[in-house]
């Protein structure tokens, strides 16, 4: 028993020696954000959540962040303090939506409006056609998507997710 134990001790040292954490003054995302297969990772995901956040505060505002990698799968989901709880899962659906369709969920929004062929896109349930969600793409590849709610509107939250998006150009 005592050998199970040390072995399992010695290995969580090692997995927490391993993960150090990332300064917070460092919002440039580098090679090492993106895993071989050029899909976001969770580091990656880390610097996109606080540099939404900063920007949200330039406003005064507090906000709901998804980060999905590409295969929808969430890598962060965080909602501020005191923003309204259904913005969780807005944030999530507007990545999931951007990731899905490859577009700027405010663009498809606005799209499907002026379209009477893809006006029942807002019927699928996890589409939400609502400004705020952008598709991270790099070299021409899709690798991941964000979601923001709750910064005031579909604009402004479409603002900080195409900041966000800058990030990887």
């Amino acid at each position: 028993m005592k050998t199970i134990v040390f072995i399992f001790l010695g290995s969580c040292s090692f997995l927490f020696a391993q993960n150090k954490p990332t300064p917070i003054d460092t919002p440039l995302l580098t090679q090492s954000d993106l895993s071989t297969s050029q899909c976001l990772t969770q580091n990656g995901a880390l610097k996109v959540m606080l540099k939404a956040n900063a920007l949200a505060a330039a406003t005064n505002k507090k906000i709901a962040v998804a980060v999905l990698d590409v295969s929808g799968r969430p890598l962060l989901l965080t909602i501020a303090e005191g923003v309204g709880p259904h913005n969780f899962e807005a944030a999530r659906r507007k990545a999931f939506t951007a990731l899905s369709t490859k577009k700027a969920t405010l663009l498809l929004a606005r799209n499907a409006n002026a379209n009477p062929d893809t006006q029942n896109l807002n019927t699928l349930p996890e589409l939400l056609l609502l400004g705020g969600g952008a598709p991270i793409v790099v070299d021409n590849k899709v690798i991941g998507s964000v979601g923001i709610a709750g910064a005031g509107g579909p604009e402004q939250d479409d603002a900080i997710a195409q900041q966000i998006v800058q990030m990887f150009k």
